[in-house]
């Protein structure tokens, strides 16, 4: 039999026992252990790194991943759902750096890497605790007691055999880019991981430097007249522009548009007038004072002009090295870099040159930027590089020593104090900044190892054309731009505590060996190197210590391993795989449907992160996506619509919400708030709004349920065979219900739990404040026949229905739900809600006229409460009637149906139809004019406009209306005298009143509807005995004493 519930329920002590009750029912693993047969689905989790706690941004994810997994479950499939932990990478080494008070790799590896390595290790499970209760606070279903683990040997060694199969197909190489580099952190960033650190609105130098041309003292040598007196016959100047003044001691050319016109002007300037040359289409933009043209170029004219370093290398103790293009021993070319002592930079012709900004006139460093590198190398330039790896100028300049971002200020007044500098300014842009340590990065020009994965961007840009995006506009929008600008993965860092990179170099030969296993790595071990491999951990320094005989033909040479460790976004991309220890365990996993993914979801930012490392390995190394189904979530933002951030202070604990309101009220937030790719507004004032609004509101019409079916000793087995409701009410609902359930489940098959909320929530609301407001008296009633009868069985109906539905969104309160209105009477039913069968929708009972009929009553009585409002009519005051006009025929028809609905809700006597008052409507558009939605008042009517329909209200008040309406306003105070006494909602009692003659007059001719309401055997006048709870009140301005007695 049900238990009662009280109205008032603690949310939080609720959810520790409905988490109580699903261990000690293994409920999660039975969803899987006990349907080994039935169809897989397949959650992959993003893994977290555990050396931080858990914020409010990690619960939106982690619930978004478990509504759609426990949907499926209720439809029949065994989910598998596996965590894990992201151990490697940047953010670990950092923490511990601040730990340790470290700053740099070389105190890092003063320090030593074992012991730094050693820190790291144990940093990474820190919060793992928190992170399992949060997990299971929150009520997300995920496999913690077997989860996999980026630092596990098992998990390293299916990333080495992954590393080996790109090896095998080309597609892993060694090369030299001008790479995104954190000079803080010492090592190459993937293009993914820059993305992550963009700043808008960056200032930094608008610089524009000043290239003396170098006169021959025979300007015949010029490619033409013109530019030979042009250029020789005074000091000339080429004006160039750069927003990195730290750049210009690498610089070893000038690069223009060989199709662009030039100018050549005279400008007049401090000290005398200079001759500029720029491009023409950019002369006004940058020359703001007097000038006198003195003739033009094409930039082809240009090339070849030799130029004055503003630093020559030689006088600053920077080595200078040239591109060579030399023959390969395959009979191809290669380029390589080789020392010279000839430095003479010069203009060359490049087809990035933009007439859009700039100068037209472009500086080249080869040691920095990818678009100079790759200019260096055709055009073999020479190569400069004052900078070491830690962004510290070097070398004898005036500001070596210097954090390049420092020497800027140095540089730029050098260049002034020269005359070599036109005009400095702040140019405000965009710019990369360590998605980690906030450093600003360096475009640096070095050798790093890279995957290929230009070679299959037609295959991702296709594969991703197949995944089913929620927002849809991710696929062709954030991610399709990301694929389409595919550039090759920059996978190797030059730092310590990560997968080490299993390739082996010989330091005789050069020649490189990519070990797959740990096998292999056996086999090809050296004779000292072979017994340290059993049980050796696969980090550094340990496997640095294993060398390889060279595999060489006629070497002799030993092979070490290069000492990079891999992107940490490989270690997570590579869960697909490495979660099974693929393929030296499990090799059936695809074909046993364990990839791809049915199903992933994670924040925006991991368009450029996760989801890109996922789709990228699956499709180098099985020629497909690794998922089916992504959500891709919006950012949390704070309650005034700030972004979270610990350095604002405005992020939310997520405990301390929990505390507060339970697990389901944060879950349906997070899921209604708004569609997954758009950001949420978060404050725990919000959160207590959906508690009060969806969950309370449905737990008092739980309560109502539980405590009038115990008192009427209503059970389920009451309900006939084939029973369908005849009353109007109860047919409505259960119409509602079951339309409820088929969008319900649509919603959820189609990833959408947000419209799937907002639709239960929307019922909820039906449920409360329309059916059972509506249906109270038929429960009242102390006699039981069909009627109460069928409002039981309908209520009933409809709360076990919305707790299957609202499991997978709210899983507490719809297990609570469950087990006192399913389990409490009949045992052979699941244990569990979460082990039910999801509902389905029974058509016969859709009506949807009826349906639009009743939801026409709604909406008039909307409004004509408001007009009510307006005339400052009390709800309780009856009124004698009311003028409705609606927009269609069809629609008349359906209030005919809903009158006697409407008229008990709104209060009113007769409702007339607009045919009745035809010049009522009339007079109020005339009056409204354009305004459609409003309240007006027309003679003694309060009329109401909205949409098309017309609801004005009588407000004059007779006599006897006044007199009902004073007998309703006693009724509901001796109402709340009742709740006052916390009497129980059955108890019978004696009223007392004492007031002036007309509230005995009104108690007297109202006798009936007064004792039937508040339950009263007797209405007595007079001071209330002794025992009795009274009260003295104004009503209706006089002053009138109630009392009230339990019989």
């Amino acid at each position: 039999m049900f238990k009662a519930v009280s109205s008032r329920v603690n949310i939080p002590e609720m959810d520790a026992g409905i988490l109580q009750y699903w261990k000690d029912k293994d409920v999660f693993h039975r969803t899987e252990t006990e349907r080994p047969d039935a169809p897989l689905f397949m959650l992959f989790e993003g893994p977290p790194t555990a050396n931080g706690s858990p914020g409010i941004h990690h619960v939106l994810a982690r619930v978004f991943k478990d509504v759609i997994c426990r949907h499926r479950t209720m439809k029949g499939f065994r989910c598998q759902r596996k965590g894990g932990w992201d151990t490697h990478g940047l953010p670990v080494e950092l923490e511990i750096e601040k730990e340790l008070g470290l700053s740099s790799k070389r105190e890092i590896e003063e320090y030593g890497i074992e012991k730094f390595n050693q820190k790291c290790r144990e940093s990474v499970f820190r919060y793992v605790k928190e992170w399992e209760v949060l997990t299971d606070r929150i009520g997300f279903w995920v496999d913690m007691e077997h989860p996999y683990v980026t630092l596990d040997n098992d998990y390293i060694e299916t990333g080495w055999w992954m590393l080996k199969q790109l090896w095998d197909k080309g597609l892993l190489y060694q090369g030299m880019r001008g790479t995104p580099h954190c000079p803080r952190c010492e090592t190459s960033l993937s293009s993914h991981e820059v993305a992550l650190g963009y700043r808008d609105d960056t200032p930094d130098p608008s610089v524009f430097p000043k290239f003396l041309v170098e006169t021959p003292s025979d300007s015949s040598l010029y490619q033409g007249e013109d530019i030979g007196r042009l250029i020789s016959e005074t000091p000339t100047y080429l004006l160039a522009w750069t927003t990195t003044p730290w750049t210009l001691p690498g610089n070893t050319a000038l690069a223009v548009d060989e199709n662009a016109e030039y100018s050549v002007a005279d400008v007049a300037q401090e000290g005398g007038v200079q001759r500029l040359v720029l491009a023409s289409a950019l002369l006004k933009r940058n020359v703001k004072e007097e000038y006198t043209l003195v003739g033009t170029l094409k930039g082809s004219d240009l090339v070849g002009i030799k130029y004055r370093p503003l630093y020559p290398p030689s006088d600053f103790g920077s080595e200078v090295r040239r591109f060579v293009r030399k023959q390969a021993p395959d009979g191809g070319t290669v380029t390589d870099l080789e020392p010279t002592t000839d430095f003479s930079p010069h203009v060359v012709a490049a087809d990035f040159v933009s007439m859009e900004d700039g100068t037209g006139i472009v500086h080249i460093a080869p040691s920095f930027g990818d678009e100079d590198l790759n200019l260096g190398r055709e055009q073999e330039l020479a190569f400069v590089q004052p900078v070491d790896l830690r962004g510290i100028i070097t070398g004898s300049y005036p500001f070596a020593g210097k954090f390049v971002k420092d020497a800027d200020p140095a540089i730029m007044d050098d260049l002034k104090a020269r005359g070599l500098l036109y005009h400095r300014d702040i140019y405000r842009h965009t710019y990369p900044f360590c998605w980690r340590c906030d450093t600003p990065l360096l475009y640096y020009a070095k050798s790093s190892w890279y995957i290929r994965t230009t070679a299959v961007k037609e295959q991702l840009v296709n594969g991703n054309s197949g995944i089913n995006w929620y927002p849809e506009y991710i696929r062709e929008g954030r991610f399709g731009e990301w694929l389409r600008n595919n550039i090759d993965w920059a996978i190797s860092r030059e730092r310590y505590w990560g997968t080490p990179i299993p390739i082996w170099e010989c330091r005789s030969c050069q020649r490189q060996e990519c070990v797959g296993s740990v096998k292999e790595l056996t086999k090809l071990a050296s004779a000292d190197s072979k017994g340290k491999i059993s049980g050796l951990d696969l980090h550094r320094p340990y496997l640095d210590d294993i060398t390889l005989d060279c595999t060489g033909d006629g070497c002799n040479g030993q092979m070490r391993r290069i000492p990079e460790v891999m992107d940490a976004w490989f270690d997570s991309g590579a869960m697909p795989y490495a979660q099974w220890h693929y393929p030296f365990e499990n090799p059936s996993m695809q074909e046993e449907g364990r990839f791809p993914a049915d199903y992933i979801c994670e924040a925006v930012d991991q368009t450029r992160g996760w989801f890109y490392s996922l789709h990228a390995l699956g499709t180098l190394l099985k020629g497909k996506p690794a998922y089916k189904n992504v959500i891709c979530l919006g950012l949390i933002l704070d309650g005034r619509g700030q972004k979270m951030s610990k350095r604002v202070g405005n992020v939310v604990e997520p405990n301390t919400v929990l505390d507060a309101t339970g697990a389901d009220a944060l879950r349906w937030y997070l899921f209604t708030a708004s569609h997954p790719g758009e950001p949420r507004r978060f404050s725990d004032k919000l959160v207590n709004e959906t508690l009060r609004r969806v969950l309370l509101t449905l737990w008092n019409v739980y309560s109502f349920f539980t405590n009038y079916a115990t008192i009427d000793k209503f059970e389920p087995e009451q309900i006939p065979p084939g029973w369908q409701p005849e009353n109007e009410l109860d047919r409505w609902i259960l119409s509602e219900l079951n339309v409820l359930v088929s969008q319900v489940d649509d919603f959820l098959e189609n990833y959408n739990p947000t419209d799937a909320g907002r639709r239960i929530q929307e019922f909820i609301d039906g449920l409360s404040n329309w059916y059972v407001r509506r249906s109270r008296r038929r429960f009242w009633r102390s006699e039981s026949d069909g009627d109460k009868l069928s409002g039981y069985a309908t209520l009933y109906q409809c709360l076990v229905t919305v707790s299957k539905l609202m499991a997978p969104l709210a899983p507490f309160m719809a297990e609570e739900l469950y087990q006192n209105l399913v389990r409490s009477v009949d045992l052979t039913a699941p244990d569990s809600v979460h082990l039910a069968q999801f509902p389905v929708a029974e058509q016969s009972l859709i009506d949807q006229q009826l349906m639009d009929a009743t939801r026409l009553a709604m909406r008039v009585s909307s409004m004509g409460r408001a007009a009510r409002s307006k005339a400052g009519l009390k709800v309780r005051q009856p009124l004698a009637g009311m003028v409705v006009k609606t927009r269609t025929k069809e629609e008349e028809q359906y209030l005919g149906w809903v009158e006697s609905q409407v008229l008990e809700e709104l209060n009113v006597k007769v409702l007339r139809g607009v045919g009745e008052e035809p010049s009522l409507y009339q007079q109020a558009r005339a009056e409204a004019g354009e305004n459609t939605d409003l309240i007006l008042k027309i003679d003694h009517y309060s009329v109401a406009l909205e949409a098309g329909y017309m609801v004005a209200m009588d407000s004059a008040i007779t006599p006897e209306l006044a007199q009902e309406g004073l007998a309703r306003e006693l009724a509901h105070r001796i109402q709340n005298l009742r709740k006052d006494a916390n009497f129980d909602i059955t108890d019978r009692i004696v009223t007392y009143y004492q007031g002036p003659e007309g509230v005995a007059e009104v108690i007297q001719n109202h006798a009936d509807y007064i004792a039937q309401e508040t339950l009263s055997d007797q209405l007595v006048a007079g001071a209330p005995e002794d025992g009795a709870k009274s009260e003295t009140q104004k009503v209706e301005g006089m002053e009138v004493t109630l009392g009230v007695k339990r019989v």
